[in-house]
């Protein structure tokens, strides 16, 4: 251990000299309390290193030791449940020791080191394994089974493994490499800036079906993909990832609050463990990997936090899952990283954020995607990145917004008006856009329905059009649009009141499967075929609106249980007899 000295202390931001054999990313221990921080420039025998604790009462003079690793997460059973600073320090244990403040210097290992876990072996002596190779299991919660890799680096000969009863650091298997016999553990370490390796990228075709109706019909994310939610304070990004969360069909869910108020983190805290999941009927939480770092806790470990997040993610890819990764939201790390790169005075870019951002950015977001992973069989696994932004002002033209836009592929824009006008989610869908449009539109066609792409363009059509005839309505009134023009109005919307706007509180309407979701969008279009039919035989387009129950039941579809869905074919066929009744009242025979 190399043993250097404080020099300068700048609130997060501590100047070492002394540690000419340290390396960029150690993580080191800085003064007589062992604070934990990570070297992030070298300049010289002079490391600048950001501490994650607070460093009041740190002055020159002070004891700086390098540990010569770098910023690592542990990776092994425990991780499902529990809840982490930025850093991978297990609040829940702390609380215990000392109380519900983080103390400084407290040191807690991430993973209990007394509990034992049942390791059931899936090879036996003398198999040859690789890294990837999954060797055991061990049922982490009653709805994840932790899948035992052999760690990367090693490749040989099973020469013992064991069954049963483990802590995370006592030995379960011993395997023959050319290079000696190496123990292996259910503990394994791995450095968060490092994405973990694959045995390849897969092009994401699948959709991460989320049971929003806005999100699965227009703008839908792959699993394995990548998606941004940007929006001013108050438009419901956070509801919007609780409900992702919640109802997307990823296997296991990651959620970072970085830099997010205190308030909201307590919610999350709350409500997961009382969210029911609808995959399994247990608590969300027994699939949940939950990281809070507060708006007040040290700013460089907000920095950390989503590095820590990604890592536990793939760490379950890699064993096959699906994995929902949640950052709300990557504006408050950015700021983590202009206040450093401040303190360190580089040349600033946009708006005092450093040069590095848009790299730093796809960084992050490049470890999202669909892999073959390490191993013998072959598995899949998908780790979906969803990433909140929080543009000062609701201004998408600032630099995080603009640099997370050059990366991912799907963006749904929060808009303040339509919050304003109670319609949640709050997704502008003329602003909004998904690039997985063609690939998934191709699996929805082919296990939904062979009308999926047919409806949503039509839709999505008619959507724009409105725009276009609110702007001429507002020149110069509505009566100077044809009737055909205004039963467009009508439709659409229907289209923004009964299929876009969804309650997040409400039973039923909170998720739509896709069966449900085709269905509702082809009954709606359906009510403009009709209407069509029934002006080109002369009806008058006052009697095709007034039809007031019928509107009702098709406005009211959202609330049909999944198990009765059929009876929205059965409103579509209601819709065609009243039509049929409308047309012969008038006095025209009906083809």
């Amino acid at each position: 251990m190399r043993i250097g000295r404080v020099v300068k202390v700048s609130g997060p931001l501590v100047v070492a000299e002394g540690m000419d054999e340290a390396s960029i990313y150690d993580l080191v221990k800085v003064g007589e309390r062992r604070l934990i921080g990570e070297i992030i420039e070298m300049r010289g025998d002079k490391a600048s290193i950001q501490v994650y604790e607070d460093t009041t009462g740190l002055g020159p003079g002070a004891p700086v030791e390098t540990t010569g690793e770098p910023l690592s997460v542990e990776l092994g059973p425990g991780l499902i449940e529990s809840i982490y600073d930025g850093i991978q320090r297990p609040l829940e244990a702390i609380a215990k020791i000392a109380g519900s403040n983080l103390t400084k210097g407290i040191e807690v290992p991430s993973l209990s080191r007394e509990k034992k876990w049942h390791f059931e072996p899936k090879v036996k002596t003398g198999d040859e394994v690789k890294a990837g190779y999954i060797i055991g299991t061990v049922q982490e919660t009653s709805v994840v089974t932790h899948k035992v890799m052999v760690p990367f680096g090693i490749e040989g000969k099973v020469k013992s493994i064991k069954e049963g009863d483990f802590t995370v650091e006592e030995v379960i298997a011993e395997i023959e490499t050319a290079k000696g016999i190496k123990e292996v553990t259910l503990l394994q370490k791995w450095p968060v800036r490092k994405g973990r390796p694959y045995a390849q990228k897969l092009n994401p075709v699948a959709p991460l079906i989320t049971g929003q109706r806005i999100v699965d019909t227009f703008f839908p994310v792959a699993k394995g993909g990548a998606a941004c939610v940007p929006g001013p304070f108050g438009s419901g990004k956070t509801v919007v990832q609780h409900q992702l969360a919640k109802w997307g069909d990823a296997e296991i869910v990651v959620y970072i609050g970085c830099g997010e108020r205190g308030n909201e983190m307590t919610d999350v805290l709350n409500e997961f463990p009382e969210l029911k999941d609808p995959r399994t009927g247990e608590s969300l939480m027994k699939r949940t990997v939950l990281i809070a770092n507060t708006s007040n806790m040290p700013v460089a470990a907000r920095e950390a936090s989503i590095y820590t997040g990604i890592t536990i993610a793939e760490y379950f890819r890699d064993m096959g899952y699906s994995v929902a990764l949640m950052a709300d939201s990557t504006s408050r790390w950015a700021e983590a990283l202009r206040e450093m790169s401040g303190r360190l005075e580089e040349m600033p870019g946009d708006e005092g954020y450093p040069a590095y951002l848009g790299s730093r950015l796809a960084d992050f977001y490049e470890r999202a995607g669909k892999v073959i992973c390490l191993g013998e069989d072959g598995r899949e696994g998908a780790l979906t990145a969803i990433g909140a932004v929080s543009p000062p002002g609701g201004d998408l033209s600032e630099p995080v917004t603009q640099s997370t836009l050059r990366i991912v592929k799907v963006f749904w824009g929060l808009d303040a008006q339509l919050a304003y006008k109670r319609h949640f989610p709050a997704i502008n869908w003329l602003s909004s856009y998904s690039l997985y449009l063609d690939s998934i539109g191709q699996w929805m066609n082919e296990n939904v329905s062979d009308e999926w792409v047919a409806l949503r363009t039509r839709a999505m059509a008619l959507l724009q059009e409105e725009a276009n005839l609110q702007e001429i309505v507002r020149l110069v009134g509505i009566d100077a649009l044809s009737e055909g023009d205004r039963l467009k109005l009508e439709v659409a919307k229907s289209l923004r009141e009964d299929y876009l706007m969804q309650n997040a509180f409400h039973d039923i309407d909170t998720y739509a499967s896709l069966d449900k979701q085709f269905k509702m969008l082809k009954l709606v279009l359906a009510f403009q075929d009709e209407a069509e039919r029934a002006l080109k035989a002369g009806v008058y387009l006052k009697k095709i609106i007034d039809l007031g129950e019928i509107k009702d039941k098709i406005a009211r579809s959202k609330y049909i249980a999944e198990a009765d869905i059929n009876k929205i074919d059965d409103i579509r066929e209601e819709l065609k007899t009243v039509i049929d009744k409308l047309i012969a009242e008038e006095g025209v025979v009906i083809a």
